[in-house]
């Protein structure tokens, strides 16, 4: 049952979250958040999102805060390290930040870049985790086929874990998964999991060896366990760059799951400077329970009038959505 708009607004804290180096085009993370009669929860779809996907998000964030989730299987969730696309000299000053992390995922493919960059960056952080260390690339769907087969050679000899989202569409993604299976580098699928009216359809087109699951984006840590068991293959848990409440959420997806093989991409508190609670990585993992906003962070990071507005505007318009569905 979806609960009274009145009811989300009255704890209703919109905040702003300074980065550390510009990440997915933003240098500061906005997000809503609230609290129900389980605990907070967070509404953060990309600015760029429109009321009709961005609905889904604050599904998730309701089921979040009103609804008992999943009994968990493990207390804390061991995670990745998350290198954004900077210059190779950086890498170490960024690795340095996710405390006892032994998994790396290494943004590719950043539009104004070259492969060179990327051969570079990739290098750089294998120095630093070593021979034993697990790095992943993520290229956000950013190259063709040919492009990311190119790159998948130019990149192999650093031992790649795997490669996520090489290249946009599912015909593109099974294409690239057969051209490199013999290098025996997985190919992961997210954007067209999240991002799709059937987040089914890369697993029945065989055109990934795993799925990058997101609890905000698919409704939910509930719904996202049902594409986890439809799908039927391993999957990796991980954020859409959220705040601590939101983090604490992919947790919960991460703890629920009956196996779970991966590092998860939930470290990514670390590319924050200031956060709503702490849930930056600790001997490579994060707990699984929830976290509770610190009310003088709350303060201390609420966003301008302005920004409040607009979020509002849009958990009403959202939440219309949701009612009319």
């Amino acid at each position: 049952m979806l609960p009274p708009l009145a009811d989300l607004l009255d704890s209703a804290r919109v905040v702003s979250l300074p980065m550390h180096t510009r990440f997915r085009g933003v240098d500061t993370r906005e997000a809503l958040l609230f609290e129900g009669p389980q605990g907070w929860a967070e509404f953060s779809p990309f600015l760029e999102y429109e009321d009709a996907e961005a609905s889904t998000w604050l599904a998730a964030a309701i089921d979040f805060a009103w609804r008992p989730q999943p009994v968990p299987a493990r207390d804390v969730v061991r995670v990745n390290a998350t290198i954004p696309a900077v210059d190779a000299a950086r890498v170490p000053e960024v690795l340095s930040r996710f405390a006892g992390c032994r998994t790396a995922k290494v943004k590719v493919a950043e539009p104004g870049q070259s492969l060179v960059d990327d051969v570079a960056r990739v290098r750089a952080v294998r120095e630093v985790l070593g021979p034993e260390g697990r790095i992943r690339i993520d290229a956000n769907g950013l190259w063709n086929v040919d492009e990311a087969e190119h790159a998948v050679h130019a990149l192999a000899e650093f031992d790649l874990e795997y490669v996520e989202q090489p290249c946009a569409t599912v015909p593109e993604l099974a294409e690239l998964r057969t051209r490199v299976k013999y290098m025996g580098i997985p190919v992961a699928a997210d954007e067209s999991v999240r991002k799709s009216s059937d987040p089914l359809a890369v697993a029945r087109a065989k055109a990934a060896d795993l799925l990058v699951i997101k609890a905000q984006p698919l409704g939910g840590v509930t719904h996202a366990l049902q594409i986890v068991t439809a799908a039927g293959l391993p999957v990796v848990v991980s954020s859409a760059l959220d705040t601590a409440i939101g983090l604490s959420q992919g947790a919960a997806l991460a703890a629920a799951l009956p196996t779970l093989e991966f590092d998860c991409g939930l470290g990514t508190a670390s590319l924050f400077l200031d956060d709503v609670a702490d849930r930056r990585p600790a001997d490579g993992a994060i707990p699984a329970e929830r976290a509770v906003p610190d009310a003088a962070a709350l303060d201390r990071l609420a966003a301008s009038p302005d920004r409040r507005d607009w979020w509002l505007a849009r958990l009403e318009r959202c939440h219309a959505e949701l009612a009319a569905g």
